[in-house]
């Protein structure tokens, strides 16, 4: 986010067609699209933002913002050396929610820009487009986005669709939008990708306190680097900006920059996010995905304060006295290791009575609940990157193929498929924008 101090704006830009609306943008089927983004642009004016008024002194302003986010980046690792607990996530079951509630806009990362991609012929647009390519990795299954963020949630057996609020679709929608505007809205798409290419404080803390928890935040950490302000994505924004600027009109163009700039901010940022995660709550969502399918399953032999099971699992009004009776029974001894309680070890394990009945993350929300901020050992740190495989791009001859027709099988996240990371390759091969290795 640009501006975490800013309000978040309700109504339209949240309402509750926007995970409609993000799968029709991504599928290139939105029939609004141009009007839907008006109108979010329309909510952007009502914020404010941090940029400078002349676009002169923009790279001062992204050192200085640079500079702070090392800064406060510092002072955060001084407390945490000094017994500070951790700042974003107390549990893993906090972390595996977070990783699942971004991962709409992580499945469209850099989709703001794929409209630039037809404008490979005017050297003004090659920053962006260069920055484009860098967030589809080039087409090597390695180093593409869309695909290590895919794997990330692979790893950790977080894949299935945990139903999430509207407002999760929001930025992921906007980069689509924005992706699908064509040259009716580059001043906005450079404004957008001004502010999003800015590393911010969250993305360091987050790789941070994900190794901490066993988590591989490869995807963070790259952002961190590849969006340095010194060459990176960040400082490729700027250039870009100057290479678009206009012979005339520059005031316009700049304000227009700046209603792109504010989209960021529309919807909640990551610190307000994680610290929104209800342990219990998410817990009580998981029972309730589960009690349709499981209140007629149990033994009617099993009593838990003279109740069956089946007659705790009847209604959702029952699943708060459930919880309390699996605790009064004994079957669940809060605040120490989950291994000492009964109801765990009928979760975990493969001879569990109950194996399989919940997720990977359902498991680690009963876990963490359980366990009530008892810690056993420490976890093995994983330093990002270290579950990053040993894939190579498909040696398949590129094929002869128009640009048009190649743009056709990057946008959205095609790019992530292995037949849009040969049309990455061919379309970087084609335009003459291939990065090339050092000799």
């Amino acid at each position: 986010m640009v501006n975490s101090a800013v309000p978040v704006i309700p109504a339209l830009a949240c309402d509750d067609s926007l995970e409609q609306r993000y799968h029709t943008l991504l599928a290139g089927t939105c029939a609004d699209g141009q009007q839907w983004l008006a109108d979010q642009l329309h909510y952007a004016d009502a914020l404010s933002d941090d940029l400078p008024r002349s676009p002169a002194r923009l790279p001062a302003w992204s050192v200085q913002r640079a500079t702070g986010v090392a800064r406060d980046y510092a002072a955060y690792l001084d407390d945490r050396r000094g017994g500070a607990p951790r700042r974003y996530f107390a549990n893993r079951s906090q972390a595996l929610w977070f990783l699942q509630q971004v991962a709409p806009t992580k499945a469209v990362d850099g989709a703001w820009l794929q409209g630039m991609l037809g404008h490979w012929h005017d050297p003004r647009y090659h920053s962006l487009i260069r920055t484009y390519l860098e967030e589809l990795g080039e087409g090597d299954p390695r180093c593409n986005h869309v695909l290590i963020y895919q794997r990330l949630l692979s790893r950790l057996g977080c894949l299935e669709h945990l139903p999430l609020a509207p407002e999760r679709y929001l930025q992921g929608a906007l980069q689509l939008a924005l992706g699908q505007s064509g040259d009716a809205c580059i001043p906005e798409v450079v404004g957008y990708n001004l502010g999003y290419e800015q590393p911010p404080l969250h993305l360091l803390i987050t790789t941070h306190e994900l190794a901490e928890l066993g988590i591989d935040g490869h995807y963070f950490q790259l952002h961190v680097t590849i969006d340095n302000a010194a060459s990176g994505h960040a400082h490729k924004a700027i250039l870009a900006l100057r290479q678009l600027w206009p012979g005339q009109g520059g005031g316009d163009f700049y304000r227009r920059v700046r209603r792109g700039y504010r989209l960021n901010d529309l919807g909640t940022d990551t610190p307000r996010l994680i610290a929104s995660f209800d342990l219990e709550g998410e817990l009580f969502a998981a029972l309730e995905r589960k009690r349709a399918f499981g209140q007629r399953m149990h033994s009617e032999r099993c009593r838990l304060q003279g109740r069956t099971v089946n007659q705790w699992l009847s209604s959702r009004e029952s699943l708060k006295g459930f919880l309390q009776a699996l605790q009064q029974q004994g079957w669940v001894r809060r605040g120490e290791a989950p291994s000492h309680s009964r109801l765990w070890g009928m979760i975990d394990g493969p001879g569990a009575a109950m194996f399989g009945v919940f997720s990977v993350f359902e498991k680690q929300l009963w876990h963490d609940w359980i366990a009530q901020g008892w810690q056993g050992a420490a976890v093995r740190c994983v330093p990002p990157g270290s579950w990053q495989l040993d894939l190579e791009p498909d040696d398949t001859p590129l094929e002869q193929a128009s640009v048009q027709a190649l743009i056709e099988r990057m946008i959205g996240n095609r790019h992530a498929s292995p037949d849009g990371l040969r049309a990455t390759r061919g379309y970087a091969q084609a335009t003459g924008l291939a990065q090339e290795e050092p000799l």
